[in-house]
Parts: C-alpha cells; sequence; structure tokens
C-alpha cells in the first residue's frame, strides 16, 4: 500500500467515524436528561444504560456497512473479528456517570488501529456539539458547532505552576498507591480540577488545560485519544511514559511538562 492509498483509506474511514458519531449523538441525546433513564450495573458495578448499548449497535452497524472487513472492539459488546490490517476500538459513551447526572461532559469515542497502530481518533461531545479528530500525519482538529474547523494544538506552558491539572476519580489514586503523586500534582499546578473523563484528555488536545490523568482506564477509553494527542503536538502516555492504551493507566499531558510529571508519578 503506497503512501497515497493509505492516507485515502484513513481519510474514508474518518468520514465515516464523523459521521456515525454524529447519528450516535442523536440517539444518546434522546435518553439525556431524561427522568425515565433507567441505569444498570455491570460486573464491575460501572454503570450502563439504553444510550451506551444502542449508540455502540449503531456504531457497529456504520462500520460494518461501510468497511466489512475491518475489525470492532467496543466497551459494551463482543469483539468482531475482521480479515484486514484496520481495527476499530469504540467507547459508546464515555463518562456513562457524568451522562446519568445529566452533564454534559461525556463523549462518544472511536479509535482506529491499522496493523497494531493507532492511526486515527475522534471524540465527539453530544451536548456541547463539539468534535475533536485527526488521522495520523494530518494534525488534530476542533469543530465546534457550525464553525469551521480549527487546528487543535496543545499549549507551550512549560512551568507545573502555570498549569491545569485534571482527573476523572480521585479515590482510584489511592487505589492503585499513587496517593501522594495526586497530592503533590494538585500542589503544585496552577488549578487542580475533577474535568475528568475524555472532556478531560481533549482540555489538553485543544490547549485548555496541560495534564489529565487517569489512574485506571481500559483500552477504549483510550484507543481515540493517543492519535488526537499526538497529532496535537501533544502525548497520550501510560505511567512509564510509553505511548500504549494497554496498560491500564493514561495520561494526556503537553510537551514541556512530560518529564516533570512522569517523574512525580513515578515517586510515589
Amino acid at each position: 500500500m503506497t503512501i497515497h492509498s493509505e492516507q485515502f483509506e484513513l481519510k474514508a474511514r474518518l468520514e465515516l467515524a464523523l459521521t456515525a458519531s454524529e447519528k450516535a449523538s442523536e440517539l444518546i441525546l434522546k435518553y439525556y436528561q431524561s427522568p425515565e433513564l433507567k441505569v444498570d450495573r455491570k460486573s464491575d458495578d460501572s454503570p450502563v444504560t439504553i444510550a451506551d448499548r444502542g449508540a455502540e449497535e449503531l456504531l457497529r452497524e456504520e462500520i460494518t456497512m461501510a468497511f466489512p472487513d475491518d475489525s470492532i472492539m467496543g466497551e459494551e459488546l463482543p469483539p468482531v473479528e475482521g480479515s484486514n490490517e484496520f481495527k476499530w476500538i469504540l467507547d459508546p459513551i464515555d463518562g456513562t456517570k457524568p451522562f446519568t447526572q445529566g452533564v454534559p461532559l461525556f463523549g462518544t469515542l472511536l479509535g482506529l488501529e491499522e496493523n497494531g497502530k493507532l492511526v486515527m481518533g475522534v471524540c465527539r461531545f453530544p451536548a456541547l456539539d463539539e468534535v475533536v479528530y485527526a488521522i495520523k500525519g494530518d494534525g488534530a482538529w476542533w469543530k465546534i458547532r457550525d464553525q469551521e474547523p480549527r487546528r487543535a494544538r496543545v499549549s507551550e506552558k512549560a512551568q507545573l505552576s502555570d498549569a491545569v491539572f485534571c482527573t476523572t476519580t480521585m479515590t482510584r489514586w489511592e487505589t492503585i498507591g499513587k496517593q501522594k503523586a495526586y497530592e503533590n500534582l494538585c500542589r503544585n499546578s496552577y488549578l487542580a480540577r475533577g474535568w475528568g473523563d475524555c472532556y478531560g484528555h481533549m482540555l489538553v488536545a485543544t490547549g485548555r488545560a496541560e495534564v489529565m490523568v487517569d489512574p485506571v482506564l481500559s483500552p477504549w477509553d483510550a484507543a481515540a485519544l493517543l492519535p488526537i494527542l499526538e497529532e496535537a503536538g501533544g502525548h497520550w502516555i501510560d505511567f512509564d511514559g510509553k505511548p500504549s492504551i494497554y496498560t491500564g493507566n493514561g495520561m494526556a499531558v503537553n510537551d514541556a511538562l512530560k518529564d516533570e510529571v512522569l517523574q512525580i508519578i513515578a515517586q510515589n
């Protein structure tokens, strides 16, 4: 496959991801802030709703119709084995807890691997009508409502004392034995906030925050984020500094603060 044809394949899948995620948003918003929404508990006690399952079913149908040979892995449904080098990794509602609380900071995530390497990410926020997306080699982009897409870039802030630090769930730091690291990041940052899940990571990708750390996560939480952060000039890495979505933790961070944040986490 030439570079030209490879880029064509990625752009075709990006267009599909953008339109499919928009359709999923319409489905999700039918249940958003609805008093009749029923919340179930999965085996790990995390919440799930008809909107999660319905959105993933819709995304899978759209992908299968357009690219029937692609593999699919998602949070809510069993994996589908394809016959080519592409694998979709889906999270229909990243931030189900905010969604069930009627808080708009949740997103629909579509990541794409090609031969095991992440090459595309789409993060759409249904309640905010925003989307951030990227394919490898073409930059990261941020579209707000009907505005023209703008470049998504991480900030250049080089001092933690000037930085915004975000995280999803404070109690998970203690669970993995990193409570002191969490406290140090809070203490040494200009601002510490619980703007979590994919929303926090996209704050980093668009230069509105500098550090977002998830001490516990799954591959579908992170697959869309890695290519977006890298194309925005930042990093998606695990606690060992590796660009991996399969090690159970991860962070979005701008280039200037990467080493300092890793050092703080390693010391605790």
